[in-house]
């Protein structure tokens, strides 16, 4: 059976889906791992004494901060920003799914209907 021109078209725009999907959900594992482990980070730093020397990291070298509660609030802030990016791109990851879900839908419909309607082949 020959697939129809526009069904061709929907399957390469479901495999781009696909990859974008797949692209945009490794982002959100990768996020949740770097608030995962912000969240780790902070916790342990709340544990040390007062007057711990705690470094702080600027590109790839690692500077002496002022104080542990300098360090606590550079994380705090990285966290809210890491939970704001997380939910756009669980959004995201969501509005890419459902579409995925209509378009594979689609696609089986259109091709179960193709091939109803061609002829059997070898049909006497």
């Amino acid at each position: 059976m020959a697939i129809p021109a526009k069904i061709q078209n929907d399957i390469k725009q479901f495999q781009r889906l696909q990859q974008e999907l797949s692209a945009v959900s490794q982002q959100r594992l990768q996020m949740d791992l770097k608030l995962r482990e912000t969240k780790h980070t902070l916790e342990e730093l709340k544990g040390l004494p007062e007057g711990t020397v705690v470094y702080r990291p600027i590109g790839g070298l690692l500077v002496k901060a002022k104080d542990r509660h300098e360090v606590e609030g550079m994380l705090t802030e990285d966290q809210e920003t890491l939970e704001v990016r997380l939910k756009a791109i669980e959004r995201q990851e969501n509005g890419l799914k459902e579409r995925y879900q209509t378009m594979q839908r689609e696609i089986t419909e259109a091709l179960q209907s193709a091939q109803a309607a061609s002829p059997e082949r070898g049909a006497p």
